[in-house]
């Protein structure tokens, strides 16, 4: 346990970190120095906590409108940012974002924690089944490994039989990619019959699943010999936890490079341990294009002040939990997908699954799809029922009817006035 930051000395470095960047970025981000002022003194993490207020997506969607393309939180001239990233915009306008080479090295640093932690050595060949596309997604993952002497496999572009040749033939025993692709993959192997997979180490991001014990053993019996590590991030934020080496399901914050919060939605308090709320981040590292006190929106739960491992690193129990908008009120039950993910996937029957959410009543209303037999149609009715407190119709529809996905699944459908 010794070889870990205790949390005095993890605080001490935070609060040095947040005063130099607060001295960077004051006042040429203009973003910043029209919210809190041309300069800031802090005495404390809480003092700074105190007095700078929190930046939310919609304030940056806004500043980036009303200052094309880029916004104004740019703490250097144009010339200085060499990298460009743009969300997926799942939940709304997509957010370009840019990074100096300085801020785009700070996230490399937070990939390095992530695969020590997976413990995926620098000599191992390491898959990357994503598309190259312009959110921030692996592309700080695989420039990381490059960094640390791996080979590094590129599969944009690929067919998932083409990336399957691809991990065979070049003996990969590492692979980054969503939750839902690693399903989506490993069904593709199972199908062609392919056996004696070389990796050992599936490294999932982009979505909540790998944190979800059902969504963890599906990827794991489709993938034998397989450990699946979860990890998430943000294109705004950057690389943001690893998972526990000694619990999965467990996600450690990288606080060498966030000044972590987590506040009750509503009030804005600090949550205890074992308490559920919003994930709030500082960058500490990212000068180029700072967040200070972002409300991600991500719903955690606070675990423990030191970890089994002997990391003192804020934890997050069950890793992330959902988002708080996606919270949908069922007849006084609130249902999140991730509850409904981690029942689905304890049939691992159901090759696919989608929910159609009904607002074109007074009351909303779920319906589930799945493609299974009809008996395991009634046996999910009855789990569904027993978990929620809920009857959720669940329907079968044939094979390979529902949609795929390579990146973050789309299976929560809305079906309102109009839809």
């Amino acid at each position: 346990m010794s070889e870990f930051a205790v949390r005095e000395a993890i605080e001490t470095a935070q609060l040095q970190n947040l005063r130099g960047l607060l001295s960077a970025i004051l006042p040429a981000n203009r973003f910043y120095a029209r919210k809190i002022g041309d300069s800031l003194a802090i005495d404390s993490l809480e003092d700074f906590a105190t007095r700078v207020p929190f930046t939310t997506k919609q304030e940056l969607v806004d500043d980036q409108r009303e200052n094309p393309p880029y916004g104004t939180d740019l703490t250097f001239d144009l010339a200085r940012y060499t990298r460009f990233n743009q969300t997926s915009a799942t939940t709304g306008t997509p957010l370009r974002w840019l990074d100096t080479p300085q801020s785009w090295s700070a996230l490399l640093d937070c990939w390095d924690a992530v695969f020590e932690a997976a413990n995926v050595q620098t000599h191992e060949r390491v898959f990357f089944a994503f598309s190259f596309g312009p959110f921030l997604g692996f592309w700080t993952a695989f420039e990381s490994a490059a960094r640390r002497g791996n080979l590094c496999l590129p599969g944009g572009g690929l067919s998932s039989e083409g990336r399957l040749r691809a991990i065979w033939e070049n003996c990969a025993t590492a692979l980054c990619c969503t939750p839902t692709y690693a399903i989506r993959l490993g069904e593709a192997a199972r199908d062609a019959k392919l056996q004696n997979s070389p990796l050992r180490t599936v490294i999932v991001a982009g979505e909540p699943g790998g944190s979800i014990p059902g969504v963890r053993s599906h990827i794991e019996n489709l993938w034998p010999g397989a450990r699946v590590f979860d990890h998430h991030g943000m294109t705004e934020v950057g690389p943001v936890t690893y998972e526990c080496p000694l619990q999965p399901g467990v996600l450690h914050i990288i606080e060498s490079a966030y000044f972590p919060e987590i506040i009750h939605p509503q009030s804005n308090a600090n949550v205890l341990q074992g308490e559920s709320g919003e994930l709030i981040l500082t960058n500490l590292k990212r000068t180029g294009s700072p967040l200070l006190r972002y409300r991600t929106g991500d719903l955690v739960k606070r675990g423990a002040a030191i970890c089994q491992c002997g990391r003192s690193d804020m934890t997050l129990e069950g890793g992330i939990l959902g988002r708080i908008d996606d919270m949908i009120i069922v007849r006084g039950v609130n249902v999140f997908p991730g509850a409904v993910e981690e029942i689905v996937r304890s049939f691992p029957e159901v090759s696919e699954y989608r929910v159609e959410v009904d607002t074109r009543g007074a009351l909303p209303e779920l319906r589930l799809q799945i493609e299974a037999a009809e008996t395991v149609a009634r046996r999910l009715e009855d789990a569904l029922r027993a978990a929620l407190s809920l009857r959720i119709p669940v329907e079968c529809v044939p094979q390979n009817s529902l949609p795929r996905f390579e990146m973050k699944a789309k299976r929560w459908v809305k079906r309102g006035v109009g839809g």
